[in-house]
């Protein structure tokens, strides 16, 4: 019996694709978030916000998203991200939310544009959204300040 012998290329080109995909997963695993030089920085896969922190007109909590089109993005088990379309006022919607069951941060900045983001530790969403309401205090104590 004679054995063929795989060229090296196709086995380079087999790990380089496993690799890829593992790297892909760990992007869209969670909700990749970080405050610094007065931005709110959410990354997600291929989803990316940067808001900064002097735009917040407001942060809420709510328990379920309302009724959206999706324009990108996927939902698995329990996780939605993307880009949606709110049908009521036909504005982009963008939703990091790790945990439909868990409470979600709504944010709205730039006076119109909304996002929901949640993290799968809800103790951890929490205190972002205890950062962000801080924030948005200070911010409006300081517009008022100014006036």
């Amino acid at each position: 019996m004679t054995s063929k012998k795989r060229h090296w290329l196709w086995n380079v080109l087999i790990v380089l694709t496993v690799i890829l995909c593992v790297l892909a997963f760990v992007e869209h695993y969670k909700n990749w978030h970080k405050i610094e030089e007065g931005n709110l920085k959410i990354l997600s896969g291929i989803y990316y916000q940067k808001i900064p922190l002097a735009e917040l007109d407001s942060v809420l909590l709510v328990e379920k998203l309302p009724e959206m089109e999706r324009s990108s993005g996927f939902s698995w088990m329990e996780k939605e991200k993307g880009v949606f379309n709110d049908s009521i006022t036909n504005t982009k919607v963008y939703v990091f939310v790790d945990d439909l069951y868990q409470q979600k941060i709504k944010v709205v900045h730039h006076d119109s544009l909304k996002m929901y983001v949640n993290l799968k530790d809800s103790i951890k969403t929490e205190e972002l959204f205890a950062f962000l309401q801080t924030e948005l205090l200070n911010n409006k104590e300081t517009a008022k300040g100014v006036q």
